[in-house]
């Protein structure tokens, strides 16, 4: 892998780290449906931004919509209104730890819909990288056996959705540009999400306006969904969406960070011991695996000149 590719995993991680902390913040005021339209807004606005400054093309026309509206449920609409939903129910920090399976249901969904190859190193480092999880988080079975039900189903089914999201997005939408995928999707999740927004949540116009929201919104949205998604998009096309799903790996351990640098939190041996096994899951899961053939890469073509 290119090591541009781990710098987007890390600059990714670092975005989403603060994302369920905004979630639970804003759902003092808003319903799951409008902060996903929120989000998605302000996301759109800033990919939109970095496009004419960029002069990236928007060729309108040819993004196949029918696959983009696909992407746009399954990847962001749904998923994003399942996290808000669940963190009526769950803590943020837990809710974070359920969306970690992501990789797990990545390769799930990849070779029993998808056909997609897997190897030992994706598998094994799958399991290092939630091992290492679990110690940073301290979480025990008796902590699992106490969640809401309704909450913890409603985050593996956000969960489940971004895996299936990741495989759809290296196959649907072939050809086209990170920043047009991004712009495409997060519009019709605008779109999407908006209506139902409308149709099942009021929402009172002066929350808008709160300094208290504001901030959140912005991070959630300028952040978390329009830098973000160039970045997630980034690493599915010039990697894979298994590589890109680990990021959820990394949320978590992020998060401590955040909360050490502008919160004065103490991050305990544990912690720092669950950071050093999650890294080195997810490099495992990344390498190829070896054939004794010429020690070349699994899969690997053998061109003949």
């Amino acid at each position: 892998m290119p090591r541009l590719l781990y710098a987007a995993l890390i600059a990714l991680s670092l975005i989403w780290g603060g994302s369920f902390y905004f979630i639970k913040t804003l759902l003092d005021d808003f319903g799951p449906w409008t902060i996903a339209f929120l989000r998605s807004a302000c996301g759109l606005l800033v990919v939109t931004f970095i496009m004419i400054a960029m002069r990236k093309p928007f060729a309108l026309r040819s993004i196949p919509w029918i696959p983009v509206t696909i992407m746009a449920m399954v990847n962001t609409a749904i998923p994003w209104a399942l996290i808000g939903f669940s963190e009526t129910r769950l803590a943020s920090g837990t809710a974070s730890i359920l969306n970690a399976t992501t990789p797990i249901w990545t390769i799930l969904v990849g070779i029993s819909l998808f056909r997609q190859p897997s190897n030992r190193n994706q598998w094994l480092g799958v399991s290092v990288a939630f091992l290492g999880l679990l110690v940073l988080l301290g979480v025990t079975p008796g902590a699992i056996a106490s969640m809401d039900p309704i909450g913890f189903v409603g985050m593996l089914l956000a969960a489940i959705c971004y895996g299936f999201g990741s495989q759809l997005s290296k196959r649907l939408l072939v050809g086209f540009s990170m920043y047009q995928i991004s712009f495409g999707t997060l519009l019709t999740s605008v779109l999407a999400c908006g209506v139902l927004g409308a149709l099942t949540e009021p929402v009172v116009a002066a929350d808008l306006t709160q300094w208290s929201n504001l901030v959140p919104i912005i991070g959630l949205g300028a952040f978390g969904s329009g830098f973000a998604y160039i970045l997630f998009y980034y690493m599915v096309q010039k990697g894979s969406p298994e590589f890109a799903s680990m990021v959820t790996y990394l949320v978590p351990c992020t998060a401590l960070v955040w909360g050490a640098l502008l919160l004065d939190e103490v991050i305990h041996w544990n912690s720092v011991a669950g950071l050093a096994i999650i890294l080195g899951g997810v490099f495992l899961a990344s390498r190829p695996v070896r054939t004794k053939e010429g020690d070349r890469p699994h899969g690997a073509r053998i061109r003949h000149r």
